[in-house]
């Protein structure tokens, strides 16, 4: 699968390759972590301003506003992680504005954590995050089906192993 791909073809705009898209599953994890962590707030300028003063009414306002940006934000974060496995490395690719690149030897990587919290796990996905020997080389790959976090894990392993063995 990955032998007919060229790694000169990696650019930060995606070119010709099959860029693989996270799982839509990763946007609602963190739009139900967005609105668990404002929601509160909210309400807590909301019962004042209907008790107190209206003036806390300004409070609700832009927090509401806040609210509806970070999920706008989460939207197009979400949708902007892509990725895609090569013959010799993963490059991970994020960002709209503000955009990365990552891009992992196999032979590099010692080892492949794959996390799964609660809610994550209840939605069915988890984050893979990839150590090297140096920090600044890793990368994390969020909102992985679970199952291919798991299989993308053992593939990954395993051509590491190969390829720091000389084959």
């Amino acid at each position: 699968m990955t032998t007919e791909l060229d790694p000169g073809a990696v650019t930060l705009r995606g070119g010709e390759l099959p860029w693989r898209p996270v799982s839509p599953a990763l946007r609602t994890v963190r739009l139900i972590t967005l609105f668990a962590w404002l929601v509160p707030f909210v309400v807590a300028f909301a019962v004042p301003a209907v008790l107190v003063s209206a003036w806390f009414w300004i409070g609700s306002v832009v927090l509401v506003a806040v609210l509806a940006w970070g999920a706008w934000l989460i939207g197009r974060q979400v949708s902007a992680i892509t990725w895609i496995e090569l013959p010799d490395e993963i490059v991970i690719r994020k960002g709209r504005l503000f955009r990365s690149l990552v891009s992992i030897p196999y032979g590099r990587l010692q080892y492949i954590d794959v996390e799964s919290g609660p809610l994550m796990r209840s939605r069915g996905i988890a984050s893979c995050e990839f150590h090297t020997a140096s920090p600044e080389s890793g990368g994390t790959l969020p909102g992985l089906p679970l199952d291919e976090a798991e299989a993308l894990r053992g593939r990954l392993a395993a051509r590491g192993e190969a390829q720091r063995a000389g084959l």
